[in-house]
């Protein structure tokens, strides 16, 4: 479906006040991958700023990332490498543990699935503190892949994210 561009993307994110709890106001993005149209947008806006980048994969962050990141994969013309919490990945992998307000947290990816040197773009739904994204490049960087950038539907401004992620290249859809 090709994108249109009447269709008013943010109109499609849904605010749900204290979610997941009191005090939060969740943006969510589930009536914008019910309509077709919008959904199109979406994902052309989210490819925009990249095509004619040299891209060799997109790594997805599970498990919102997934959502996107096969229809921007297509649009750019590259494969999709699924970012997983431990012990989704059935072959060897390789991991990351990073810090998170209230604990530990682990990624991984199978090992080898990236040649050394490839250009890589991370993808998510919604850049909030930037922890995630930021735990997801490390770990492509280990596996001696290069990242280009980041590419968010969302970008919740306030929370600092794209300051985590310097100096690599982010770019959002809209911004709260």
């Amino acid at each position: 479906m090709a994108a249109d561009d009447s269709v008013d993307l943010a109109a499609f994110i849904r605010p749900v006040p204290d979610f997941p709890k009191p005090g939060i106001l969740f943006r969510d993005i589930t009536p914008a991958l019910a309509e077709p149209r919008a959904f199109a947008l979406a994902i052309d806006r989210m490819a925009a700023p990249w095509r004619g980048e040299p891209l060799d994969a997109i790594a997805a962050v599970e498990a919102r990332g997934f959502l996107f990141a096969g229809p921007l994969a297509l649009a750019l013309g590259v494969g999709v490498i699924p970012v997983r919490k431990p012990g989704k990945l059935p072959a060897e992998t390789i991991h990351h543990d990073y810090d998170l307000e209230y604990g530990r947290d682990r990624l991984e990816m199978h090992k080898g699935v990236l040649a050394r040197g490839s250009r890589v773009l991370v993808v998510d739904d919604v850049l909030a503190t930037g922890g995630t994204a930021a735990a997801c490049m490390r770990l492509i960087e280990a596996g001696g892949a290069m990242v280009v950038g980041a590419a968010f539907l969302i970008e919740l401004e306030a929370l600092g994210g794209r300051e985590r992620l310097t100096p690599h290249r982010v770019e959002t859809v809209l911004k709260y």
